[in-house]
């Protein structure tokens, strides 16, 4: 007798794999939800954040954050007024390799001390060469308005001995160069109170904020639930098919032939 497959949507049909793929489906519904959120987190801890505090109104750089500690993720992009004094033209340095209209040149980075103990470095903004007019150096009195940013990542610490042309903006290089404290961070300037030196360096848009890692965790969280709610639908679709399966194979013990039973021969007196 030829073998017979029960179709696999007889056995999806029946009433408890149907609750049982509503189930899964309210399971996976809530874990889709779950990394949707946490990818809303991890957008909340990156461009939002940074364009909110981008928005806020300009405060004091000395109360934002303490010259003593590092640079605090929620001080990143805030715009800060400073208020001090031109440092020494020799404590002037340059950042090489920056574009500016298609054109490769130099940041131009001075300090401006807040007391005689303390100083912030200012991205002034951009020449095309260390020699160009606009890049000396500003003295006196100074007032800005700008946006805090952090160092860059890349180690610079071997231009330090080469002079004051570096290859990245780095607070831990800078400190070598100079014998002040400097704040953690860097401040882009944006405008200038008083007298506005001429000619003046191009002005220059703060960088994106660094990577924030501890955001990325919510990425990976997010996938995490993703992937789970993927396998609470293949376990339904496993558990149906070998349920399938059980129904089509044959019970062993019907396929037996029956066994005779033979007269012994014996014929009791």
């Amino acid at each position: 007798m030829p073998e017979v497959h029960r179709p696999l949507w007889r056995t999806v049909l029946t009433p408890r794999w149907i609750g049982l793929l509503v189930l899964a489906l309210a399971i996976a519904a809530v874990m889709s939800v779950m990394g949707v959120w946490q990818l809303g987190v991890y957008r909340s801890k990156t461009a939002d954040a940074t364009a909110q505090r981008a928005e806020a109104a300009p405060v004091a750089l000395q109360s934002l954050f303490s010259i003593d500690e590092g640079l605090p993720s929620k001080a990143v992009s805030r715009r800060v007024t400073v208020d001090g004094t031109w440092g020494p033209a020799a404590d002037q340095v340059f950042i090489a390799d920056r574009s500016q209209d298609s054109r490769v040149g130099f940041w131009v980075v001075s300090p401006v001390k807040l007391s005689t103990t303390d100083a912030v470095m200012v991205v002034r903004g951009w020449v095309p060469s260390v020699t160009d007019a606009a890049a000396r150096a500003p003295s006196g009195p100074v007032q800005l308005t700008g946006t805090v940013i952090a160092s860059e990542a890349e180690d610079s610490s071997d231009d330090a001995a080469k002079g004051r042309v570096l290859s990245s903006l780095r607070i831990p290089t800078i400190v070598h160069l100079v014998d002040y404290r400097v704040y953690d961070a860097f401040v882009v300037q944006q405008s200038l109170s008083g007298v506005v030196p001429s000619p003046a360096p191009a002005a220059v848009q703060p960088p994106p904020p660094p990577t924030d890692h501890a955001g990325l965790r919510n990425i990976a969280y997010a996938f995490q639930w993703w992937i789970f709610a993927a396998f609470t639908l293949w376990m339904w679709a496993k558990m149906v098919l070998d349920a399938n399966r059980a129904v089509d194979e044959p019970d062993p013990d019907e396929d037996r032939p029956e066994e005779r039973v033979e007269p012994s021969g014996t014929v009791s007196a």
